[in-house]
């Protein structure tokens, strides 16, 4: 795996973390294919449970790197730049049956700010913030901004956001619906990895329907979604980890889940 992405199994935590500090872990084709590894080690791996997505320095991504577009002997141009880097990216994150977390330590620009708003749960340090800063360069947002960004903030709020570039701190993020939860700076990491091993402790396969279902309900009618409901409800059913919880449930202990 390239340098500018770590990954490491902590227990059933898969932590991948974006290493260009020095560029404001900008991505770079070889940045953005690496973690297209990262992320199909970890659904690969039956024993991680959970993905926790961070970055190391001050920001979490500023999105593109601009250096790779100015390059002359780049021959990498916007099309390939979305359509083999982040659009895989973003449906990954979001079909990969495991829980995927972000912990947006610093700014998340661009599409660092969408691939961050792509995961199902996203935390964030005090002094991080997000931009959609496409429209400073005359772009339009991309890795699935324009998908993700309405449905947690409202139409009006996301237009607004996309076109006028604004800085969103996290404290307002968190308000406004665009992320889960903003934690204090000195503890983040602690705080951010102990909601990811939670996470890989609580029933896998329950949380994988949970996520497909919210996902196919910002599309469904409400009678098709009940009808999806009772169906993923008998698949869940079936689970040995619904077993031990009804068993724990009834011998007053705390369960053992297995992710099965």
């Amino acid at each position: 795996m390239s340098e500018t992405i770590l990954f490491e199994k902590i227990e059933h935590v898969g932590k991948i973390t974006f290493n260009r500090p020095e560029a404001y872990n900008s991505f770079t084709r070889e940045m953005a294919l690496a973690f297209q590894d990262a992320l199909k080690k970890c659904e690969n791996d039956e024993e991680i449970r959970a993905i926790y997505i961070t970055a190391n320095g001050k920001a979490f991504s500023a999105g593109q790197d601009i250096k790779d577009l100015l390059d002359p002997n780049n021959s990498v141009g916007l099309e390939r730049i979305v359509t083999e880097h982040y659009n895989p990216i973003v449906l990954a994150i979001n079909n990969i049956p495991k829980p995927v977390i972000a912990a947006v330590n610093g700014v998340a620009a661009g599409a660092g700010a969408n691939i961050a708003l792509a995961c199902d749960i996203v935390l964030a340090t005090e002094s991080a913030s997000f931009i959609q800063a496409f429209s400073k360069i005359g772009l339009i947002p991309d890795s699935g901004g324009t998908h993700s960004l309405p449905r947690l903030v409202g139409f009006q709020r996301a237009k607004a956001l996309a076109m006028l570039g604004e800085k969103v701190s996290a404290n307002e993020a968190e308000t406004m619906g665009m992320i889960f939860k903003c934690l204090p700076d000195d503890s983040f990491q602690e705080q951010s990895m102990a909601i990811a091993t939670k996470l890989s402790k609580m029933p896998t396969k329950g949380l994988a329907y949970t996520k497909e279902l919210y996902n196919k309900g910002l599309t469904n009618d409400l009678e098709t979604q009940l009808a999806l409901e009772a169906e993923y409800q008998i698949k869940a059913s079936s689970t040995f980890d619904y077993q031990e919880g009804i068993q724990a449930f009834v011998e007053k202990r705390k369960p053992n889940f297995k992710g099965k």
